[in-house]
């Protein structure tokens, strides 16, 4: 007979494998397992399989694993591991991309009935219709407030009701109407809380950010910096352009409201002395923009005008 590990030998062998992964990988995510059932959580390992592995386990064993691997290695990052494992979680260790794989998770999700107790993740609601059941089982509906009629011998219901919110627990009455109606409301799965890479810990949020959301976040981080430095007038990269420009403006308005004058205040006192001269320089532009027009209007003619009928188009020759 084959002896079977021991309790002791399980852990040791478990503390091993953990440790074995906090070594080979630097990235972690950190998922929440609950309804996942075994063969949901098997299907997820051959999904992952090649440069994933998903460990399970109980979190105060984890917690003490982290702790003496980082003693023995000197790697005290790992320890941001620690404060991620609370409720039923398990560690998916990953060499892939993160979001790839995040995304490859959320594929193996499985319907559920709502069972009586279960906290719902999401809102219910039974969509009208035909119900298919008989007049007997209006009770249902009549203790739920569904608004139902009959129909051809069968209840059906008349408006869109939201049988059980987001939060609320599912109770006997609803478990039991949603499942006369065959209606699966929930789904279930790994999902994401957090990422660990290299150390740093944030949010899975993240990993939906493209580059167009960096370069506009980046964009209004400096947009930002330039207000407060205008602000305080103190000299910086960003805000120096609009600075030398709010000068020359300065500088320009004393010029002109004075004698004094510079090169470049001389044509802007140039066209104030002559308003005329903003007609003049307005011309050119305004004859290119009507200019075009005709043009293009005379193009259309030349498309549209049909084109001059030959002599042989019209059956006979002038010779004949």
């Amino acid at each position: 007979m084959v002896n079977k590990p021991s309790k002791a030998d399980k852990k040791i062998a478990y503390d091993s494998k953990l440790c074995q992964l906090l070594d080979e990988y630097t990235q972690v995510l950190v998922a929440a397992a609950d309804n996942v059932g075994s063969n949901q959580l098997q299907n997820i390992r051959k999904g992952l399989r090649g440069d994933s592995v998903v460990l399970m386990g109980k979190n105060t064993m984890m917690k003490r694993s982290i702790r003496v691997h980082a003693e023995k290695t000197g790697n005290q990052t790992i320890l941001n591991l620690i404060p991620l494992l609370v409720g039923n979680v398990g560690l998916i260790f990953t060499k892939g991309d993160l979001k790839e794989v995040s995304e490859e998770v959320a594929k193996y999700k499985v319907g559920a009935p709502a069972r009586v107790g279960l906290v719902a993740p999401v809102d219910v609601v039974v969509p009208p219709g035909n119900t298919g059941l008989d007049p007997s089982q209006t009770s249902f509906f009549q203790v739920l407030n569904i608004p139902t009629k009959i129909n051809k011998g069968t209840v059906e219901i008349i408006t869109p009701v939201e049988l059980i919110k987001k939060g609320d627990k599912v109770g006997s009455s609803e478990a039991a109407l949603l499942a006369k109606l065959g209606i699966r409301p929930f789904s279930y799965g790994l999902v994401v809380l957090s990422v660990y890479d290299n150390g740093s810990v944030f949010s899975p949020e993240v990993l939906d950010l493209t580059e167009d959301d960096l370069v506009g976040k980046f964009a209004m981080g400096v947009s930002m910096a330039t207000s407060l430095a205008l602000a305080v007038s103190y000299p910086t990269l960003a805000a120096a352009p609009h600075m030398f420009i709010n000068g020359y403006k300065n500088v320009l308005a004393v010029s002109v409201a004075t004698d004094y004058t510079f090169p470049q205040a001389e044509k802007v006192k140039e066209f104030l002395a002559d308003p005329s001269k903003f007609a003049v320089a307005a011309a050119p532009a305004a004859a290119a923009d009507s200019g075009a027009a005709p043009a293009a209007a005379k193009e259309e003619e030349k498309k549209e005008e049909p084109a001059e009928e030959s002599d042989d188009d019209m059956g006979f020759s002038l010779f004949d």
